[in-house]
This record gives structure tokens, sequence and C-alpha cells, in this order.
């Protein structure tokens, strides 16, 4: 499955505050980032404007999140409306947008939508298991004999000075 995510509708309608801070497009761009990994999804992340030098660092050389600014003069709208149009099978093309005339062009063209909420909270399902798996994932790590009468004598020398 692929998403297309409005980047600024996303970033303004799930983190208001973070709108107009390049760190918060970073942050949602991890987090995007590890969403496709652990969903094992594409994503193309459309923003308006020049994109920074970091957010492109980020995606490049990953094909599980790419980045696309619009050239001068268009918006990124032209450039959502590109990528939906050369998909070959829209099935399984999903456009993340507020925007309700993007969403309608989507729908129309056989991709899906989904709100940004909706979205998000999708996201945060996927975030919460790939951490609840890595944390089973991790090896249980015993103390060794030494760190064992290591810490038996600090306990016990402690109690003693206490009474």
């Amino acid at each position: 499955m692929a998403f297309i995510v409005d980047g600024s509708n996303y970033l303004g309608a799930v983190f208001p505050d973070r709108l107009r801070d390049p760190e918060g497009r970073m942050s949602m761009a991890r987090r995007l980032l590890a969403f496709a990994h652990h969903t094992r999804n594409r994503i193309h992340l459309v923003f308006d404007g020049r994109g920074s030098d970091d957010l492109a660092a980020l995606t490049r050389g990953d094909d599980r999140l790419r980045l696309h600014t619009p050239p001068d003069g268009e918006s990124a709208d032209d450039v959502i409306i590109e990528l939906i149009n050369r998909q070959k099978d829209r099935r399984h093309l999903v456009l993340v947008s507020n925007d309700r005339a993007l969403r309608d062009y989507a729908r129309e063209g056989g991709a899906s939508s989904l709100l940004c909420r909706e979205f998000e909270a999708r996201l945060k399902t996927a975030l919460r298991e790939r951490k609840a798996g890595r944390e089973l994932a991790k090896p249980e790590v015993k103390p060794s004999p030494f760190e064992v009468g290591f810490w038996t004598e600090v306990f016990e020398r402690g109690g003693k000075k206490r009474r």
C-alpha cells in the first residue's frame, strides 16, 4: 500500500503549534518513516515550498518515505494530483488530507482517502505495536555472579548502617 501525505495539511491538523517549525516537519517525517518501515508501506510526503536539507537527507536512499516539493510556480496540490495520476493501480493508494477537493479527486480516480486524524490514529496504533514488539524482542539480561555479589554486599552494608 502507498500513502500520499499532504504534509502541511497533516502537520496543521495534528500538530498545529508545530506547523511553521522546521523541527516539526522533521519530527513528523521520522514518525512517518517508522510507520512505513513497521507496516511495510510506502509514503509520499508532499510539502509546499522548498524542503529542508535535513528533511531531504532523512528521506534520501530510503524508498519507504519519499519527499516531494513543488517546482516554482506550482503548489503541493499540483504535486499530489500528479502522484495520483502516475499510479496505474490506485486500489492500493491512500491520500491523507483534510482537503475535500483533493480527497474527492483521489476517490474519483479509484484511490481512497483518510482524514488526517484518522491516519494519525492508525499511525499511533502501528507505532505502539512496533514499540511493544521491540520490547518483546529484547533479550533478558541476567546479572552476573559478580554483580549479584556486589549488590548483595552493598545492600547488606547499607542495612547495617541504618540500625
